[in-house]
């Protein structure tokens, strides 16, 4: 017993030693810089608003002007992307299979090519169109860049996914099944592109795990404005966005298309 009593204080020695070094260790983590993101301090042309639905669907939204809009490939997930933005269109390997088009020019090949940007593959679907000339946005619901009703084709781009519908609530869940929004009725993370009536753009990821009928319920109680309508895009694992607010990696896959931010590389 009197070797136990004689060898307590080392015992408490020892744990008070372990507790210093592993609080030094936490504040070496804390005070070493951290790597930044490769699309820190670029310019700022967009505004970033969180909310909530009554559904508990989480929106991280980036509102832009459409002029500052750029479709591009990408090729890989998109947090290494030195850009602000968010994922685009469906794709199958490393062919786009929606309509991304930026002045008559798919973002992914050329012109009349499979997996370029032309086309939406195998359906007519919703398409989110900027005219640049008239300074107007529509749906329009088409199969290939020739579909497209623009003013000037060397200044607008076109954005494939499926219609939302948000001004007609008769027809979304019709119009959706009719364009074969995948998995809508699963519970997925999501991703859009919806405007309103002000024609501000809203680029929009949910980390939330959904069906498509809850993300369009959230859309419409937390997106701002009037006259609104949108597409959902590509969803799941790759619903990504970088935003210097949040980081949404998704599953971190590789995805084709990026809906960018004017400013990046």
């Amino acid at each position: 017993m009197r070797w136990a009593s004689q060898r307590r204080p080392w015992l408490t020695a020892a744990v008070l030693l372990t507790a210093a070094v592993a609080a030094a260790a936490a504040i070496v983590m804390l005070t070493k810089p951290q790597p930044r993101e490769a699309f820190h301090g670029l310019p700022h042309t967009y505004s970033y608003l969180q909310a909530d639905s009554s559904g508990k669907v989480q929106l991280h939204m980036m509102s832009a002007a459409p002029a500052d809009i750029v479709l591009r490939s990408a090729g890989m997930p998109l947090r290494p992307i030195a850009a602000y933005g968010i994922n685009g269109g469906f794709f199958y390997g490393s062919d786009l299979l929606s309509v991304a088009i930026l002045n008559d020019r798919p973002v992914n090949g050329v012109q009349g090519a499979y997996g370029s940007g032309w086309f939406n593959a195998k359906y007519p679907r919703g398409t989110l169109v900027w005219d640049g000339a008239s300074g107007t946005m529509s749906v329009q619901v088409v199969s290939s860049g020739d579909d497209l009703s623009v003013t000037d084709r060397g200044h607008y781009w076109a954005q494939g996914g499926i219609s939302m519908n948000l001004q007609h609530e008769e027809l979304w869940q019709a119009t959706a099944a009719a364009e074969h929004l995948p998995y809508a009725e699963e519970q997925r993370m999501r991703s859009g592109l919806v405007y309103n009536g002000d024609g501000k753009l809203w680029l929009i990821v949910t980390p939330s795990r959904c069906t498509a009928e809850a993300f369009r319920t959230a859309i419409l109680e937390t997106v701002p404005g009037e006259q609104r309508e949108g597409i959902f895009l590509d969803g799941d694992g790759s619903s990504q966005m970088n935003a210097e607010e949040a980081v949404l990696t998704g599953d971190s896959r590789p995805v084709v298309q990026m809906i960018a931010l004017a400013g990046g590389s």
